[in-house]
C-alpha cells in the first residue's frame, strides 16, 4: 500500500512508510506512484506550492479548494468580500470532493490537510473502499510561503498563517521521527526543489 517514488532512468528511491526527499540532488524528474484507488492529500503552508504541484503533476487532475474559490470569485461582484460567500465555497468544494470519493477513483486532494479532522475524513473514505491514505507534505519556509502568497495576489491572515505553521511543524516532527500521522499509510516529505522535480503523481493497479 506504500507509495513508490521513482526517478526516470533509475532504480526506485527507498520505499518505506516515511520517505524524505528534501535536499534531493538527483538529476531529472521523478514520479510518485501510488496504488490505484488510494487517496493522496497534499499539505503544507499556504503559498508553499501545493496547487502548483497538483496542477502540474496530478494524474487526471486533483481536487483543489483553491480552484473552487477562484471559480466563485469570477462569478461574484468584485466589491463583495470573500468572507460573505466563503461558506458556499466550502460547501461546493466538499460536495465535489464527496462525489469524487464516492466514485472510487484515485484522487489527489489539496485541502486543509494540516487539520487532523480532514485527514480523518479522508482516511475513513479510503478505509471504506479498502484503500489507503497517503500524505505529501511540502516543507517550505515561512518566507517562501509568504512570497508564494504575494505572487498569487492573496495573503492569509497572520492568525491563520500561524495556525498553519504550527500544524505543519507537528506533522514534520511526527514524520521526521518515523511516525505516520494518524490515518496515513505513508508520508513523503518535499521541499521546493524536490517538489519542482516531481514530474507526475500517478496511480497504478
Amino acid at each position: 500500500m506504500n507509495a513508490v517514488p521513482t526517478q526516470r532512468g533509475a532504480q526506485p528511491l527507498a520505499v518505506g512508510p516515511v520517505r524524505d526527499l528534501r535536499g534531493t540532488t538527483a538529476r531529472g524528474p521523478h514520479r510518485l506512484r501510488f496504488p490505484a484507488g488510494d487517496i493522496v492529500v497534499v499539505s503544507g503552508l499556504p503559498g508553499g506550492g501545493k496547487s502548483t504541484l497538483i496542477k502540474r503533476a496530478a494524474e487526471g487532475g486533483g481536487i483543489d479548494s483553491q480552484d473552487t474559490r477562484e471559480r466563485w470569485e469570477r462569478r461574484m461582484p468584485a466589491a463583495l468580500p470573500y468572507a460573505a460567500y466563503r461558506p458556499a465555497v466550502r460547501l461546493a468544494h466538499y460536495w465535489g470532493l464527496w462525489r469524487r470519493l464516492r466514485s472510487g477513483a484515485s484522487v489527489v486532494v489539496h485541502d486543509c490537510g494540516t487539520q487532523s479532522w480532514v485527514r480523518a475524513l479522508l482516511a475513513g473514505a479510503a478505509r471504506r473502499r479498502g484503500r489507503a491514505l497517503h500524505l505529501l507534505l511540502l516543507d517550505t519556509t515561512a518566507e517562501e510561503a509568504l512570497s508564494g502568497q504575494l505572487a498569487r495576489g492573496r495573503r492569509v491572515s497572520a492568525y491563520a498563517f500561524a495556525r498553519h505553521r504550527g500544524a505543519v511543524r507537528r506533522l514534520l516532527r511526527e514524520a521526521e521521527s518515523g511516525r505516520l500521522p494518524a490515518g496515513c499509510a505513508s508520508a513523503v516529505l518535499l521541499d521546493r526543489r524536490s517538489a519542482a522535480a516531481v514530474a507526475a503523481i500517478t496511480f497504478h493497479p
